[in-house]
């Protein structure tokens, strides 16, 4: 019962605060820009606004088309359960959970696609291929960089690799670990379509990824696919903050009711740190063309195996 209240609350912190991730990014992406911008809850109007909305379904749309925007929600929600924002404090680990919330996370992105196939928009479809192919391109760099970090901390639990992490202190700044933080924050870029490998923002439609897929969604159902989408972003960025910033993440854990808040604390303001790098990256770059993007993968791919080769040849981790 006691698992259970944990992975609840757990939930309830990311859908809660993922939103609110997406705001300081907008907000520090209109700083840089010398705008006044949005406030940094405005995605909580939008999301609430969006849910009181009537919604628009074509009567040639089959039920994937409505069923996706819940099964894209609850992919991210449940992937949410596997990925601790304190490990110390963390239920027990489940074996493998590492690779659960990869391909929990993927089965949503494949509801996704498909959906934007069903509506037969010329754009949606263009928009689902395009993300299948980013996909496909940036996961080998994921799953050798996640086996690395499996290897050190001789488990797939992401609490065992996080707390690993924590136990290196200082150490943990070494080139493996770099290249493995460098290739994932890549990955976080194309996987919450941000620039250089997506634009969020954009309204030509020739040169959309993700917000081509959802064209053809409004009301309810949008709301729900917004909302998983910043999940699934705060899931990435999670990981980045527990595994390559492990200052909280298990020292406080044996204070108490105390230590818990002071690690969730420390815990917020490195996911608030990671979001300004994320905005400035976004503010610092162009968008890329879109045959340009595998060479991107291409360095996201080569920092992942040389920490992985580094592992393996004693010099790192």
């Amino acid at each position: 019962m006691a698992d259970l209240s944990y992975y609840a609350i757990q939930m309830a912190l990311f859908i809660l605060v993922a939103p609110l991730v997406g705001g300081i990014i907008n907000k520090i992406k209109a700083f840089t820009q010398k705008r006044k911008g949005a406030p940094i809850y405005q995605i909580y109007l939008d999301i609430i606004k969006l849910f009181t909305k009537d919604m628009v379904v074509s009567n040639q749309t089959s039920w994937v088309f409505n069923a996706t925007p819940y099964i894209m929600f609850a992919s991210s929600a449940a992937a949410c359960a596997f990925v601790p924002i304190l490990p110390g404090l963390a239920a027990k680990p489940l074996a493998g959970d590492v690779f659960i919330v990869i391909y929990i996370l993927a089965l949503g992105k494949f509801f996704m696609a498909i959906s934007g196939f069903d509506a037969g928009s010329t754009f949606g479809g263009m928009g689902s291929s395009r993300e299948m192919m980013i996909g496909a391109l940036f996961e080998p760099s994921l799953i050798v960089a996640v086996l690395t970090l499996g290897f050190a901390a001789k488990s797939t639990s992401l609490s065992e690799i996080m707390l690993h992490s924590a136990k290196l202190g200082p150490a943990i700044v070494q080139p493996s670990y770099m290249l493995l933080l460098f290739s994932i924050v890549l990955v976080l870029i194309a996987e919450s379509s941000r620039i250089p490998v997506d634009d969020p923002a954009t309204h030509l439609e020739l040169t959309m990824v993700h917000e081509a897929m959802i064209l053809e969604y409004s009301g309810r159902h949008l709301a729900l696919m917004e909302l998983g989408a910043f999940i699934k972003q705060l899931i990435f960025i999670t990981i980045i903050a527990n595994v390559f910033i492990p200052a909280g993440t298990a020292v406080y854990a044996g204070l108490g009711f105390a230590g818990a808040m002071a690690s969730l604390f420390v815990y917020i303001a490195k996911v608030a740190v990671i979001s300004v790098v994320v905005a400035l990256i976004e503010a610092g770059t162009v968008k890329l063309r879109f045959f340009s993007i595998p060479n991107l993968a291409a360095l996201s791919f080569i920092a992942s195996f040389v920490g992985f080769l580094q592992h393996f040849t004693g010099g790192g981790i």
